[in-house]
């Protein structure tokens, strides 16, 4: 069955699950408008990692205080991993239910993936599953990546530099690892590098699955002759990703290769959720979700 045609089948069966118990309490009743805000990550098991979703949770908090904020983790062997440890996240349908089941009325659901690819657009369906259900929520909007229009990139470089690590040096190069992706939203990395190369052309991006390649930067710092380079994760955690394929110590991580090319390397574990300049953007996205409510 295909992916779409899955999600849409739970988020009907969840609906049906709470339609006939509602049929009964609100028949006849007006019910009160209630907001709330869905924060969606694809979620993390590295313990350290989740400080930048609690940095998100906080700010989000401060900035739009008197809504109720909840959470959802879209990767499903996330949420399995960490139920074995005792931790429960609902996925984004489960959470909307749940939140439907409360009273909800109109929800915005905010996207912390990075560029708009195939997570976003998963989440985009099932949001819209839950829009304007008989008997369910009014209306479910949904806030956009961290990357998505052409503001958003010119904000993101700055960002960028605004997250660089403090004791770098001139000649030294910073390395973005994002996560890429064969979607066609992988293009959202070659054209932030595009705009980090008139900021600063040390600061470049490379990506596990998608273009630009860790090829594509050994490239670069051949011809430039660098010697040192800090490697520092551009996701909203530094995840799996980043503590193993960008900073361990097998022979094919990113500080492991860049080391046998003589480059000297520095990681910086610290995910973009941690970085002020980061988390405004997402919640500038957020706040555009939530003006979109009645």
């Amino acid at each position: 069955m295909h992916k779409a045609s899955r999600v849409c089948g739970l988020v009907l069966v969840i609906f049906l699950m709470f339609l006939g118990a509602q049929a009964f309490a609100d028949h006849g009743a007006e019910r009160p408008t209630k907001k709330g805000i869905l924060l969606v990550a694809f979620g993390t098991t590295v313990p350290e990692a989740r400080a930048a979703l609690d940095n998100i949770d906080t700010k989000a908090k401060a900035r739009f205080p008197g809504l109720e904020v909840r959470w959802a983790y879209s990767s499903r062997i996330v949420r399995q991993k960490l139920a074995g440890e005792g931790l429960q996240f609902d996925s984004p349908a489960m959470a909307l239910a749940r939140m439907m089941d409360d009273g909800f009325t109109h929800v915005a659901v905010q996207s912390l993936q990075t560029i708009p690819g195939e997570e976003f657009h998963g989440l985009q369906k099932t949001a819209a599953a839950f829009s304007g259900l008989p008997k369910g929520m009014e209306q479910v909007t949904l806030g956009l990546p961290l990357l998505a229009e052409p503001a958003d990139v010119e904000a993101c470089a700055r960002a960028v530099m605004a997250s660089l690590p403090p004791d770098r040096k001139k000649n030294e190069a910073v390395i973005l690892m994002g996560h890429g992706t064969h979607h066609p939203a992988n293009i959202y990395y070659p054209g932030l590098q595009y705009t980090l190369n008139r900021l600063d052309p040390l600061v470049l991006i490379g990506t596990v699955g998608g273009t630009p390649s860790l090829d594509h930067v050994r490239q670069v710092l051949k011809e430039r002759k660098v010697s040192k380079v800090y490697l520092q994760p551009f996701m909203a955690v530094a995840g799996d990703h980043a503590v193993n394929d960008m900073a361990g110590d097998g022979d094919d991580s990113w500080k492991s290769v860049l080391a046998s090319d003589g480059v000297a390397c520095e990681a910086v574990l610290r995910g973009t959720a941690e970085f002020p300049a980061f988390v405004d953007i997402w919640l500038d996205h957020l706040q555009d979700a939530l003006e979109r409510l009645p």
